[in-house]
């Protein structure tokens, strides 16, 4: 079993923030990523962490970080931890795999969300409105039916336990003005369309997905995670049947685990059972599997 990493406590370091998965440290004009095994669902971190999941996510990452960087620059320096700082290489068994050094930056206010399909809270807000975030969609959409084409659909970028919020384009535009929204939403749209493209020939439908972009000295750039199990939804090609919710590689198989038991999506969460655990850790190593040929991370 990997080794699990549910928080690092760096004595040397100084603690930038902590997220639901990734512990950041400031390094002045850089900062050290680490995602760690931790597993959040409903905006709740989950009590029991996913063994080597940090390991997968970054994996995935630095896969995608590297071929989109055709299309825009990312915040990566490193992930070789003989590559960081000499302050940081005392903590290698917990950094090998699983950290980045990255640039600091100024990360816009919003998450960039793309959707190719309708599902999740897309899904939902068609049912009531036939719109997702102000777009008018076709009449007669089935959950999961792949849309006419991609739709960009911001969100308000929330605090640790709150909830992000969907957004309108024009919402968006007063929060980071017009230049900077079109230039991140054609961007976002771009991404998303090659990445899909790609996965698709693994067998992986990416039905939606989240960027996240920062600024520095030379303008924006890709920041965070890019287009993994805990920011996007994918889906297997092989089973995909639209009309319905669909298996996942992601953590859909962890929501509907919690939908299934009596809890009212408010801390504490539920403690996982091994089995949730482990399948979840499973459909992680498929989609690692999948795209970047390797069953293990480290």
């Amino acid at each position: 079993m990997a080794q699990t990493v549910f928080e690092t406590k760096f004595d040397d370091l100084s603690v930038f923030k902590r997220g639901k998965v990734r512990d950041v440290y400031d390094l002045d004009d850089r900062l050290l990523m680490v995602a760690t095994d931790r597993i959040s669902a409903f905006d709740v971190i989950m009590q029991d962490p996913v063994p080597g999941k940090g390991k997968i996510l970054t994996r995935i990452s630095l896969f995608w970080f590297d071929i989109i960087s055709s299309i825009i620059d990312n915040h990566v320096i490193a992930s070789d931890v003989d590559q960081y700082p000499q302050i940081c290489r005392q903590y290698r068994d917990e950094l090998e795999g699983r950290s980045m050094l990255v640039k600091k930056t100024r990360p816009l206010p919003v998450e960039c969300v793309v959707r190719g399909y309708i599902s999740g809270s897309g899904w939902k807000s068609y049912q009531k409105t036939g719109e997702v975030c102000n777009i008018r969609l076709p009449n007669g959409l089935r959950e999961s039916d792949r849309l006419p084409e991609p739709i960009f659909t911001p969100s308000t970028k929330a605090e640790l336990g709150e909830h992000d919020i969907n957004i309108s384009y024009d919402h968006m535009v007063d929060l980071i003005g017009t230049e900077r929204a079109q230039q991140v939403r054609d961007l976002s749209l771009e991404i998303y369309q090659k990445g899909a493209e790609i996965a698709e020939k693994s067998g992986i439908i990416i039905a939606d997905t989240k960027f996240e972009f920062g600024e520095d000295e030379n303008g924006l750039i890709l920041i965070d995670e890019v287009l993994t199990p805990d920011s996007s939804r994918f889906w297997p090609k092989s089973t995909y049947q639209p009309g319905g919710p669909q298996a996942s590689f992601d953590k859909q198989y962890l929501r509907d685990y919690l939908n299934s038991v009596d809890w009212d999506k408010t801390p504490p969460p539920p403690r996982l059972p091994a089995e949730v655990i482990e399948n979840t850790r499973s459909k992680y190593q498929e989609a690692l599997q999948a795209l970047v040929g390797q069953t293990d991370a480290s």
